[in-house]
């Protein structure tokens, strides 16, 4: 009789005890014999024997948990998760409740490792498929992995490494653009700022593919030879600015479709905001493109008050000191530059951490890097500032990137 009612705790059915013999009935046999089996690790046959109990009484909480570590000790994990979560749903409440929690979580953690590894570990698999992989480890490894569990984590990161490394060529431009791009290699970047605006938040490891990026801010002498080869119309205060004492300045007062116009005409394409911030700050999260030093006149044209006919900005590749990590020219200062994406001030909390592009659809336009008029706080280089996309003015013009 002790044994009867030990197993009726156990198996959490909600009887009087003195009628604890009259219903040792069908219900317990069916789960009494999984449980024998789960205390002396037959896996498969526990199973087995609390699926078919389940089939016939499936809202039993514990039973579910108990087939949960069934399902584990096969390292069917996919099963375990599900019954887990399962027993959850059932009684929240439950003796076994906390430790259900951590075990679902667990049992996730290593579903997750396993599906990454199935994919890294194939010999044809694509670089989408790894890459597909890489991000499943991602998420795995924001679960909270334990010792073993991070373990083979860092043996499956190894492996995506040499895999990069065997499937990996160093892109390369034609010759006549070597000078004026830098490659941006592939990898992860810190993206935004906890001390900025609320829509630099959150702070993110993103990973881009490589890319190249114009070392210079777009010039007056290379717009006007877009101009001259393409009906393209010319920007307000074009006889101003087109002198000769400034051709080699950035061009301003072009709207964000200007922009793209001339990217597209020269074989580039527009920067994502992604794309722009790491070529800016490169990957340890510095504060700007020179480090975290606050920026003085020897890194960037800004702290100006007038604008004096184009006299307010100086020729592009001036500032040696305010060079980013990738050896790019003015990415603090002189004026702000268009990137291809749409602004959302909530978008970093939904955004892909894989080569993100922005929102489908927006009122207003992306611009980074502050301008000749800006100070400190809007040359950091995670700070946003947004136009509407017809926007033209004296301090806004932009660069361009490509795709290997």
């Amino acid at each position: 009789m002790r044994k009867i009612l030990a197993l009726i705790v156990v198996l959490g059915l909600d009887v009087d005890p003195t009628m604890a013999a009259a219903l040792f009935d069908e219900r317990a046999k069916k789960f009494t014999a999984g449980y024998e089996y789960l205390k002396q690790q037959k896996y498969q046959e526990a199973r087995t024997a609390f699926e078919a109990g389940l089939q016939q009484y499936p809202a039993n909480a514990l039973a579910h948990f108990y087939l949960g570590q069934a399902c584990q000790g096969l390292k069917a994990w996919a099963c375990a998760e599900e019954h887990y979560e399962t027993s959850l749903e059932l009684d929240v409440k439950s003796s076994v409740a906390a430790l259900a929690k951590s075990r679902v979580r667990n049992a996730k953690a290593w579903r997750l490792l396993e599906e990454g590894k199935q994919a890294i570990t194939e010999p044809t698999a694509s670089p989408q498929q790894v890459a597909q992989a890489e991000d499943t480890l991602d998420i795995a490894n924001k679960l909270g992995l334990d010792d073993e569990q991070r373990a083979v984590y860092q043996q499956l990161h190894e492996k995506i490494q040499q895999r990069h490394n065997v499937n990996y060529k160093t892109p390369s431009l034609p010759q006549h653009l070597e000078r004026s791009m830098a490659l941006v290699p592939a990898g992860e970047f810190i993206m935004g700022s906890w001390t900025g605006d609320a829509d630099e938040r959150p702070v993110r490891r993103v990973y881009l593919d490589a890319y190249f990026f114009d070392k210079d801010q777009l010039t007056v002498g290379e717009y006007a030879k877009f101009l001259d080869a393409t009906s393209h119309e010319a920007p307000p205060e074009w006889n101003i600015m087109s002198r000769t004492m400034h051709r080699n300045r950035p061009v301003v007062n072009v709207d964000w479709a200007d922009a793209a116009a001339y990217c597209t005409w020269a074989g580039k394409r527009q920067p994502t905001e992604a794309e722009w911030e790491k070529a800016a700050r490169g990957t340890d999260g510095r504060t700007y493109p020179w480090g975290d030093e606050p920026p003085t006149k020897f890194h960037g044209n800004m702290n100006k008050e007038l604008w004096n006919n184009h006299m307010g900005l100086t020729p592009v590749g001036m500032f040696e000191g305010g060079k980013s990590p990738y050896g790019v020219n003015d990415m603090a200062g002189n004026v702000w530059e268009w990137v291809s994406d749409w602004y959302d001030d909530d978008y970093y909390s939904t955004a892909p951490l894989r080569n993100p592009t922005g929102p489908a659809t927006g009122l207003s336009k992306v611009v980074r890097g502050g301008s000749w008029g800006s100070g400190p706080e809007g040359l950091r280089s995670a700070e946003r500032e947004t136009h509407m996309p017809s926007f033209q003015g004296y301090g806004t013009g932009f660069r361009c990137a490509k795709t290997p």
